[in-house]
């Protein structure tokens, strides 16, 4: 048996396994109650939006978020030292609607970055029992809240409950790198076993939909328990698992929806800034580029040098074959489960490329010391 028959089996190994656990998954990510099916709660809720430049989002947030369902909620917005219309429309807004509170500002501290700081400084004023930190770009769907209630009723030491948005893309490029969220978390993050432990490594969250008991976020330590970290879905999960409480994560395809980015680059800069961090590890990284080189990558090049030549492999043309099928079958169920674009399906070779080159930036960023978002450069986090 050739060499690049035996590595097309570790390939394929390299993808089955994967498609396997993702496939599992997909069922064990739950979405929340239909609102036909919530109880009646007096709980108060705080919703926290970190409002930088946000002229353009920050009112349609505000009222998708006042459509939750539920009465007893105040909206908390820190405008971070916005240059735009943001001050002003929070004005009106906050002058509209006593539900709405402007926190007042204050100088970013050093070792802060201006997300974490805004949040940590929400969190302290906010009144609820439940507080919500999500970014102003989200849309919420109607009744979100009071399905969300729902989700965590009777679960006395749940910390925290994360979901992830429907996650808009309106381009080739956002569609590249956008739906590889889904695929990454599926495929390498066991539900059943996420739920079984506490430990903080087997955590996850998404930082658009953070929906945290209070009392847990205060034992945690807060947002100042990563000060200066850009990755709050993967932090505020471990630090709240530290403290000794559940977390956990549900599918928020029904509940929010969200355009990340905008076009190729800035889908490529806005995941360079965290992707390492999410990941942790080089060792870790290290260990995805060989899943992503051998078990994605190498089928299509085997397959097309196959068409182009006119040869057959005997062992390494099905081989590849089996294993490009079976990331279609992935690609395509995650594409309707999860309502993305079908464009991502075809391109998913392109988009493994696209996103193992992201991840090895985001670690030269990581060890330059710097990295810059929003018009602003901080340290980068340990």
């Amino acid at each position: 048996m050739s060499a690049l028959a035996i590595i097309s089996i570790i390939g394929l190994a390299m993808v089955a396994v994967p498609t396997t656990i993702a496939l599992v998954n997909i069922g064990r990510l739950h979405r929340t109650p239909r609102s036909e099916d919530c109880r009646e709660s007096d709980v108060l809720v705080s919703c926290c939006i970190p409002a930088r430049n946000e002229e353009q989002n920050l009112e349609a947030c505000i009222q998708s978020l006042l459509a939750g369902g539920h009465e007893r909620m105040e909206i908390l917005v820190y405008d971070d030292e916005s240059t735009d219309g943001t001050s002003e429309i929070l004005a009106r807004l906050a002058a509209e609607d006593e539900r709405i509170r402007p926190v007042q500002t204050h100088p970013l501290p050093a070792g802060w970055n201006g997300k974490q700081h805004a949040c940590q400084r929400m969190g302290e004023a906010a009144r609820g029992d439940w507080v919500l930190f999500t970014d102003a770009d989200v849309r919420f769907e109607r009744n979100w809240l009071k399905r969300t209630l729902e989700a965590v009723h009777s679960r006395p030491r749940l910390g925290l409950l994360s979901a992830f948005p429907r996650e808009l893309t309106r381009s080739i490029g956002e569609a590249l790198y956008v739906p590889m969220i889904h695929v990454l978390l599926l495929s390498y993050l066991p539900m059943g076993g996420m739920r079984k432990t506490l430990q903080p490594a087997a955590s996850a969250g998404c930082g658009q939909f953070l929906f945290a008991r209070r009392t847990a976020w205060e034992e945690s330590g807060g947002h100042a328990a990563f000060p200066d970290s850009m990755h709050d879905g993967i932090k505020m999960p471990r630090a709240i698992r530290i403290a000794g409480w559940q977390t956990d994560l549900v599918d928020g395809t029904d509940l929010c929806h969200c355009r990340m980015y905008h076009g190729f680059m800035e889908s490529f800069r806005g995941f360079a800034k965290n992707g390492y961090e999410g990941l942790g590890s080089i060792w870790i990284l290290l260990l995805i580029t060989v899943i992503h080189l051998i078990g994605h990558l190498l089928p299509f090049a085997v397959l097309i040098w196959c068409l182009a030549t006119g040869t057959w492999l005997e062992v390494a043309t099905p081989i590849s074959i089996a294993s490009i099928g079976l990331m279609l079958v992935l690609r395509i169920t995650i594409a309707i489960r999860y309502h993305q674009a079908v464009i991502g399906v075809p391109l998913h070779p392109i988009a493994v490329l696209a996103t193992t080159t992201m991840q090895w930036w985001s670690l030269h960023l990581h060890r330059r010391g710097t990295r810059s978002w929003r018009g602003r450069t901080t340290s980068a986090a340990s």
